[in-house]
């Protein structure tokens, strides 16, 4: 839907990333139905690494206060992720992003639900420090649409570069070889898969 791509913003330094998967179904009902379960699996974060599969980051949603919930993620909620590998110091062994937008549209034959986030301080801390490999410049958002019977599951960064903005040398070159690492991995395979999972009818 034109209106929920508003939640992507202009792209306007380092890299573009998109991935997406799409499905038709038999029928415009069974695709509503099933569109249902694709909304419920993104609002889920908290199993997104389940989904995603082996090999594949983890994600823990936390509240505004800085406690970790287990319940749908909603706007001003955190995501603590834990990548394979090396953590960040600032994080506390976590990159963080926050949810800045979480946006549910419906049509006459199309419905929407969008999430933006974007890399932030660790809530569980009072580091002021961006907690992950990305510049707090860089956006995820986390897009699923049914149009008819076709079904689409994308992640689309943007302005995506490493984050160099912390003085821990540690944090500096981790976030640097993370951050240039995620191009061609994290935001390739991991978002492959979760798109992929997200549209899973065997699940």
């Amino acid at each position: 839907m034109k209106e929920n791509e508003e939640i992507i913003p202009e792209h306007y330094t380092g890299r573009t990333i998109d991935t997406t998967r799409s499905l038709e179904l038999a029928s415009n009902e069974e695709a509503r139905i099933f569109f249902e379960v694709v909304k419920a699996r993104l609002l889920e974060v908290n199993s997104w690494g389940k989904i995603a599969g082996v090999a594949t980051a983890d994600f823990q949603v936390v509240d505004r206060d800085g406690k970790e919930v287990n319940r749908p993620v909603r706007e001003g909620d955190y995501f603590k992720i834990d990548v394979p590998g090396p953590g960040s110091l600032d994080g506390e062994g976590h990159d963080w992003v926050q949810v800045e937008e979480l946006k549910l549209l419906s049509g006459a034959d199309e419905e929407s639900l969008g999430i933006r986030v974007r890399p932030s301080a660790n809530p569980q801390s009072t580091d002021k420090n961006i907690a992950h490999f990305y510049s707090r410049e860089s956006t995820s958002i986390f897009m699923v649409t049914r149009q008819g019977k076709k079904i689409t599951a994308g992640v689309y960064d943007r302005n995506t570069k490493p984050n160099m903005e912390m003085q821990n040398p540690v944090d500096k070159v981790r976030h640097w070889v993370v951050g240039t690492s995620a191009v061609v991995w994290f935001s390739k395979f991991q978002w492959h898969q979760l798109v992929k999972g997200l549209l899973d009818q065997s699940m």
